[in-house]
């Protein structure tokens, strides 16, 4: 399972782009493939959607964007193609703010969310989605991605996280969370 992949950007077409890592072009859907720009760096937060007929990364710009994703298509009845377009259209926050609100209009203004999925949606999430779901330090996420991908357990990396120069590059901030968890 893939957390994220740093790369360029190679083509960008409409709903999906082709981020270039190492020599190797991985097609990634996403949300908003036209706020992303030829060759520029980006880090690409991934889902890999695995079915016996078909292989996808799913990409988004923001661990935030992630998080709220694997929550919607946690809902029974919805999945990959229905829940992208929702970040496609919606930010997380008004999302969010609607399952917690019970507002069944905002959500089916969304393709193929009929009142039925709006309901489901409401139902299995309302409550579970908090403010704390969201990533306010993108930086400090990769981070734990990277710290959780190495085998720490979260109670461990949360408590040496904000003990982390935060305006070091992530490779020195990685390096200074191992020296800490190592202590």
């Amino acid at each position: 399972m893939y957390a994220y992949m740093k790369g360029y950007i190679k083509d960008i077409e409409s709903d999906y782009v082709v981020l270039d890592n190492n020599g190797i072009g991985y097609l990634i859907y996403t949300a908003s493939p036209y706020s992303f720009e030829i060759d520029k760096e980006y880090t690409v937060y991934l889902y890999q959607y695995v079915r016996e007929d078909e292989i996808a990364l799913y990409g988004f710009k923001t661990a935030e964007e992630k998080k709220l994703f694997l929550r919607l298509i946690s809902v029974k009845g919805l999945g990959c193609k229905m829940a992208l377009p929702m970040l496609a259209t919606g930010s997380p926050e008004g999302i969010i703010d609607a399952i917690e609100r019970e507002n069944i209009l905002y959500l089916k203004k969304f393709p193929k969310i009929g009142d039925k999925v709006a309901r489901q949606i409401i139902l299995d999430l309302k409550g579970k989605l908090t403010k704390s779901d969201e990533c306010k330090n993108p930086v400090s996420d990769e981070l734990a991605l990277a710290l959780k991908s190495l085998g720490y357990k979260n109670n461990d990396i949360n408590k040496v996280i904000k003990n982390v120069d935060s305006s070091l590059d992530i490779e020195m901030q990685i390096k200074e969370a191992l020296k800490l968890l190592l202590k």
